[in-house]
């Protein structure tokens, strides 16, 4: 019976996975290429989850501040949820709601982006977050479940993972992280052969003029 279970688990999965290719592949290359631009230009990311997808939430920081695969320089993405003194005590104080909205209101800042992970798309604590954040003029993208859902509807940009159960979501979210890793490296490493071919044009303009080519 326990075979047959794990069996079906796979089967929902690999079924999810399918459709997963074709709709997640297009948002998460816009995401990528966005994220390199803001983080290469001095943003942050800030990121946010509950239970299981917190711990999405904070593999994905830590491939950024980390690295993925190839060495490259450490960019900034904060794990709100990771501040464990802050986040018990804003919800001691001010309530389970508003313990990522206050942590967005410390450290964010316009042009900032703000990701929030969630299987049900309906996180009060995550909604209340993305509000704030397109307050102070922050993106903010959303990875959820099914659409249509209230996280959907409160940010900028949505990716819905259409998935029978909250674990094949998960499952897809941890797809999509890993995507987006890739995805921003690749546009980094574009990136940095844009600005070395400018900076090597400039030289060699400098030097032409000193010598009066």
């Amino acid at each position: 019976m326990k075979l047959a279970t794990d069996v079906t688990h796979c089967d929902d999965l690999m079924k999810a996975l399918v459709g997963f290719r074709e709709y997640a592949a297009p948002v998460i290359q816009r995401w990528g290429g966005a994220l390199a631009e803001r983080l290469g230009a001095g943003s942050r990311l800030l990121v946010a989850g509950n239970g299981g997808s917190a711990a999405q939430a904070q593999h994905l920081t830590a491939e950024l501040v980390g690295r993925y695969r190839d060495d490259r320089p450490p960019f900034s993405a904060l794990a709100l949820h990771a501040d464990t003194s802050s986040t018990t005590a804003i919800a001691n104080d001010y309530g389970v709601q508003e313990i990522f909205a206050r942590q967005v209101a410390a450290h964010g800042r316009a042009g900032d982006l703000l990701m929030l992970l969630s299987t049900s798309g309906a996180s009060a604590n995550l909604r209340v977050a993305a509000t704030e954040a397109r307050r102070l003029g922050m993106t903010v993208w959303a990875l959820t479940g099914p659409a249509p859902n209230p996280l959907e509807g409160a940010a900028d940009a949505a990716l819905c993972v259409d998935a029978a159960t909250a674990a094949t979501v998960q499952e897809l979210h941890l797809v999509a992280v890993h995507m987006l890793c890739e995805t921003f490296d690749l546009a980094v490493e574009r990136r940095t052969a844009v600005e070395r071919r400018r900076a090597a044009a400039d030289r060699w303009t400098a030097v032409a003029g000193k010598d009066g080519v």
